[in-house]
């Protein structure tokens, strides 16, 4: 069984549960949204789902609709090849031949007015067998030089985030649970850990304490953040790695964030994750304040570039390095 992802980029997104050689079925597990970015919950909405023969503006070999209604999260799974057959028989779609585009289109009013969510290749995804951005990576942290502490984590990730649209970013902060419920969202499962400018270890704080101990309050090194110390790349993998500062501030001028409401309605869902203080490890401003470390030195040797926002700013700024500020992760 391979897996295989293809994003909307308007109403809806879609991950590949999984694919059968000569496809039987493609499964997926999507969360519906209207053009505005709400969820829809418990709502039905009508698909269609046409497999492109060669391009995205190929012939339709197959075509078919189907009906879902949304769960009370938003979420639905559809299985493409067991929908009403408009044009095609879905089984002698032969997928490992060339290259076809699935082209996912949706009616959020469950009609058939059907906006085009996406369109992208699914051959050569499967053919690679790897990993396709959309869909989820698990990663066992084991407690050591770089995680905190030992869990298992399933991460989302997301592509086509306006200023780095052909990036992939996981959808949590690295050490989280779980993806934030709110922008303010105050609580450790979704702050994930934080580091340090250049550092390999990361640190937990429940609230009261940090887990190692805190033990470095002044950075001062003439360096951006060396692939060795990247904890993206130690605990995701080789291609994972910190956002330069070019990539983040990008981000937010191409997606127009002006305070916190930018970075949590991206794809990203960033939120208020606070800090670790450089001189004490404490925690401050968790809920009210998000600040997430790039790869990129600052003006001089003791800061580094971040993206720092709240509810009335959105902005690229420096930092001291021996702040525990949070990270996400990024692979071309």
């Amino acid at each position: 069984m391979k897996s295989i992802f293809l994003s909307s980029f308007l109403c809806l997104s879609l991950s590949v549960i999984g694919l059968f050689a000569q496809a039987q079925t493609i499964a997926y597990q999507g969360t519906a949204v209207n053009a505005t970015g709400q969820l829809l919950t418990n709502q039905s909405v009508a698909l269609r789902l046409s497999v492109l023969d060669g391009s995205a503006t190929g012939t339709a070999v197959y075509v078919e609709t189907q009906a879902k209604t949304s769960s009370a999260s938003g979420t639905f799974t559809v299985q493409v090849g067991a929908g009403t057959a408009v044009t095609g028989t879905f089984a002698s779609v032969n997928l490992m031949a060339n290259t076809h585009f699935l082209k996912v289109e949706m009616d959020p009013a469950g009609g058939t007015n059907y906006v085009l969510l996406s369109n992208g290749p699914v051959a050569a995804s499967i053919a690679v067998g790897g990993f396709v951005c959309g869909s989820p990576i698990i990663i066992n942290h084991t407690a050591g030089a770089v995680a905190p502490v030992s869990k298992s984590v399933t991460y989302g990730t997301v592509t086509n985030i306006p200023g780095a649209t052909t990036k992939c970013w996981i959808t949590s902060n690295l050490g989280a649970d779980h993806q934030a419920t709110s922008v303010d969202d105050a609580s450790e499962a979704s702050a994930g850990w934080y580091w340090q400018f250049n550092r390999k270890q990361g640190y937990k704080n429940d609230g009261s304490a940090d887990t190692p101990a805190w033990t470095i309050t002044n950075i001062s090194e003439n360096s951006d953040w060396l692939t060795a110390n990247d904890p993206c790349t130690s605990e995701l993998g080789s291609g994972w790695r910190l956002p330069t500062s070019t990539e983040w501030s990008n981000a937010n001028a191409f997606g127009n964030w002006t305070d916190w409401t930018g970075p949590w309605d991206s794809g990203l869902k960033l939120h208020a994750v606070g800090f670790l203080a450089n001189s004490n490890g404490l925690l401050g401003y968790r809920g009210s304040y998000g600040h997430y470390w790039s790869s990129t030195q600052g003006s001089s040797n003791n800061l580094g570039w971040g993206l720092n926002f709240h509810s009335g700013d959105s902005s690229m700024g420096y930092s001291n390095k021996a702040d525990g500020f949070s990270v996400r992760c990024i692979t071309d």
